[in-house]
């Protein structure tokens, strides 16, 4: 029964994912190439690279025993087949997405055209030019003046965390935004908000304090619309784009 649960829950946070990709009906670039390599790397030794090894299986036109719908194709992959070769697979809701977006994907998508993401590439970025670790934390290191993102690979997907990057704006989350808050002394105080209700808000400031302020007590209050993270649009060629993104995927925890 808890299986069960377990699945049910992954299919339905995955078909949220899916549902929320920026062009209803079709599948995110980035999400296809993610998929592209997991398939390589998981399910090539039955499936084969054209995925019609097993009888009465074509993944690449489309030809599945036991599925027609994403929510289908997402039962199989998570519960596998009893009494088949077929076995569960722990993807997380990002590579479920991504594997998904693969598969419909399968017969149109140039593979030698993709860009190969290099997570070690990646954390070089990350490390150096990108600049990323002078505000996010990862694993114990770094600031918290940014987002925590020692497991945003198992939360982001691909396409997600591709346009966070290139446009912090359009992608920022509610929970991310910086708060700004003055004091009845005139003190202004900035950081990145952690909790708040009716009365009260807890934030992280610029020296990465941690502060409490009562609303009752502030001559001014806002959220800070734009995000603090700068574009990268125009400072990474699509090669580092695609390591950055891969590195961030490795990312799921200690």
């Amino acid at each position: 029964m808890k299986q069960l649960f377990v699945v049910a829950s992954l299919v339905a946070l995955t078909a949220g994912q899916l549902a929320a990709q920026p062009r209803p009906g079709q599948y995110a670039p980035a999400d296809v190439q993610h998929g592209a390599r997991l398939y390589a790397a998981q399910c090539t030794v039955c499936h084969g690279a054209t995925g019609d090894t097993v009888a009465g299986v074509d993944l690449r036109n489309g030809r599945f025993k036991r599925a027609q719908t994403d929510g289908d194709l997402l039962g199989v992959i998570v519960a596998g087949v009893p009494g088949t070769a077929m076995p569960p697979f722990s993807f997380n809701p990002p590579e479920l997405t991504a594997i998904v977006a693969y598969l419909r994907n399968m017969r149109s998508l140039d593979t030698a055209r993709i860009p190969v993401g290099d997570p070690a590439r990646g954390k070089s970025l990350f490390d150096g030019r990108a600049d990323c670790a002078r505000c996010h934390r990862v694993h114990g290191r770094g600031p918290r003046l940014a987002p925590d993102l020692s497991d945003i690979g198992t939360m982001r997907t691909a396409d997600a965390l591709q346009r966070s990057i290139l446009d912090p704006n359009a992608a920022i989350q509610p929970v991310n935004r910086t708060v700004r808050a003055v004091t009845r002394e005139g003190r202004t105080i900035s950081g990145r908000r952690l909790n708040e209700d009716t009365y009260t808000v807890q934030l992280i400031d610029q020296q990465e304090r941690l502060v409490s302020l009562d609303k009752a007590s502030l001559r001014e209050y806002e959220v800070v619309r734009g995000a603090s993270m700068p574009p990268y649009r125009d400072k990474l060629s699509d090669g580092e784009l695609a390591d950055l993104v891969a590195y961030l995927l490795s990312l799921r925890g200690l």
